[in-house]
Formats: C-alpha cells, structure tokens, sequence
C-alpha cells in the first residue's frame, strides 16, 4: 500500500480541523481582533520555506522609508521556549539571540539593525497591544499569518513558491498544503517567489485566478545581496569579500524549508559548487557537523563553504578551518511600483 493511502485518514482529520475552525471565524462564533493600526500578514498555504523572510524584510523597508514605526509580530518557531514573550528587537538594537527568538526572527533583527521593532509571541494580539503602548508603533506585519485568523488585517498576502506551489495537492501530512486550495479565496494578494528558478509562471496564476478572480497576482525573483565572510556576518560593517567567491569550489549547505531552491540559484549564478548538502529546516548545528562537512569539502577539493543568512545566525560560536560565506537572499518584483503603493497607501 502506498504512503499517500495510509496517510489519507490523516488528511481528512486534518482537512476537518482547519475547515471548522476557519468556518468559526467566519460566522463569528470566533472573534478576530482589531488591532487598530494597519497591518499586513505574510503568510502561504504549504509548509516550508516559500520566501516569507526576506519579504517581510522587504516590507518592512519600504514602510519604514515612508516614516512607519513598524513592529514584526511572529511565533518565532524553534526558539527554546515558545511560551514566553521575547522582545527580538526594540528598534534600536538586538535584545535577544537567536536561541531565545528563532533563527528567522533573529535573521530579520539583523536585517534591520535599528529600523523595527521584533516581538516574538505566539499570542500576537496580546504581543500587538504592548508593542503600541510601548513603542508606538503605526504598523505591524504578521509574520506567517495567514492562518492567524485570531487577528484581522488590512492586507493577506500568500506566498507561492513557483519551484513547488501546491505540493501534490494534498494536505498535510501526505501533502504540504496546510490548508485547502480554496482558502485562497481569503488572500487579497498572491506572490509568486522564485519565477526566475521556474520557466513559465502561467499555470500557477491561472490556477489562482480560478479559486480567486479578484486576487492580486504579483511575481517575484530571488535576487542574492550580500556575501560576506561569516567571521563578519553579525558585524555591523562587515567588509566585502576580497576575492572572486564564484570561481572558488565551494560546499553549499543549508537547512531550509526549500533547500533546493538554494542550491538552483547557485548554480544559475554560476557558482562554481562542487557538493551540497541539506540539514532540516530550522536545524540546530553542532561542531561534529560542521567537521564532516568540512571533511566532505576537502574530499570534494573545495575551498569554501557557502550557506545562508537564516543558517548563519546558528553558526556563528562554532569554529570553522575552512573559510565560510554567508549569501543574503532579496527579491525584486515584475512591478515594484505597484507593490509598493499597494503597502503605503492607508
């Protein structure tokens, strides 16, 4: 019997939770709460990564320049202890590490060194409502919010990764799905991510304009900023790279919800990767780690190590023999002009 077969009961159990509870908040019978300022939620309908953090980063930007006090409100997934309330960033500088926040949430204070307030809380609402008493905050963004029906926002948008949109169309956990298809009906706007990784873009926007002909489709491209030496990742000047990264053999790893894409965008930005290997997706690493994957390098004849800004925040206290590069991701839009006057305009 196949897998998919012994896991379609779960499915259903699964595909009857979400369904009631969102039908509770629809008929009010569960109560979302107003939190009086504008807000945006970042959120998708599949597990793993499909680019929330370098959007949210990307937001909270743009808001920023335009004279917002901006707060980040997100569970903080992974952090040592989910039940308490952890103040990531106060707008001026980090408070937190990354054991006590969540690597995303710590990757994004880093970010934004000096620009936003960072809260993570499971309890968002109650999160929200200290943050404007306390910091006077103009605006939040919802970090993975989708689902967060307890709170109401101005602005839903869903990210779908181009590289692997809806999985195989089934619910967790023979699928990826987190909630039906027909939940897209609630977005105000979908983002493709990744459409440089993919060739064509067409079936997923159709597939989109047939659940919601009213929703807003924009398509994005992973786009690498910085790459720096991890020595100096968390430096606030960090110097630039004093050689040519590209044509040194290198050792990619990463542990992300989609390492895939990771590796795909290397080697379309020609470098030159010799071996890659993946972690799970928040994975804690530990020295005996880094080790073998530096014993992979040398067999492989690399002379470097690559990864990301969400892994090095977690590498930062152990200690590497081979040097190692940190690549920030960004994005760029196919109408940057219209998405930012979507977000800025009351």
């Amino acid at each position: 019997m196949k897998k998919n077969a012994l896991l379609s009961p779960f499915n259903w159990f699964y595909g009857a939770i979400t369904n009631t509870r969102r039908a509770l908040y629809q008929k009010g019978i569960l109560e979302s709460l107003d939190l009086e300022i504008k807000t945006i939620s970042v959120g998708n309908i599949t597990a793993g990564g499909t680019g929330k953090t370098p959007l949210v980063a990307y937001i909270a930007k743009i808001l920023i320049e335009k004279g917002e006090k901006v707060c980040i409100l997100t569970r903080g997934y992974g952090r040592d202890n989910p039940r308490v309330r952890v103040l990531v960033s106060d707008g001026e500088k980090i408070l937190a590490d990354v054991k006590d926040s969540g690597d995303e949430p710590f990757e994004v204070a880093n970010n934004l060194i000096g620009k936003a307030v960072i809260i993570a809380d499971a309890r968002r609402s109650e999160a929200a409502q200290w943050a404007r008493e306390k910091f006077g905050v103009t605006v939040f963004i919802l970090d993975d919010g989708f689902q967060h029906l307890q709170v109401k926002r101005d602005l839903d948008f869903v990210l779908l990764d181009a590289t692997n949109p809806f999985g195989n169309g089934n619910l967790l956990p023979s699928g990826i799905l987190r909630e039906p298809l027909e939940s897209l009906k609630r977005a105000d706007t979908v983002i493709i991510t990744r459409a440089n990784l993919v060739e064509d873009d067409s079936e997923i926007k159709e597939k989109v304009l047939q659940i919601n002909p009213n929703c807003k489709i924009f398509v994005s491209k992973n786009q690498f900023g910085r790459l720096i030496n991890l020595k100096e990742f968390l430096s606030p000047m960090p110097a630039a790279p004093t050689v040519n990264i590209k044509n040194l053999k290198s050792l990619a790893f990463c542990g992300l919800g989609n390492p895939d894409s990771f590796f795909v965008q290397l080697r379309r930005e020609n470098f030159n990767l010799a071996y890659s290997r993946t972690f799970p997706d928040h994975h804690i690493y530990r020295q005996n780690e880094i080790q073998k994957l530096e014993r992979d390098a040398i067999r492989k004849r690399a002379d470097i190590l690559l990864t990301t800004a969400k892994d090095a925040v977690k590498l930062t206290h152990l200690k590497f023999n081979l040097p190692c590069f940190v690549i920030e991701n960004g994005l760029t839009f196919d109408d940057e002009s219209a998405f930012i006057d979507l977000i800025t305009n009351p």
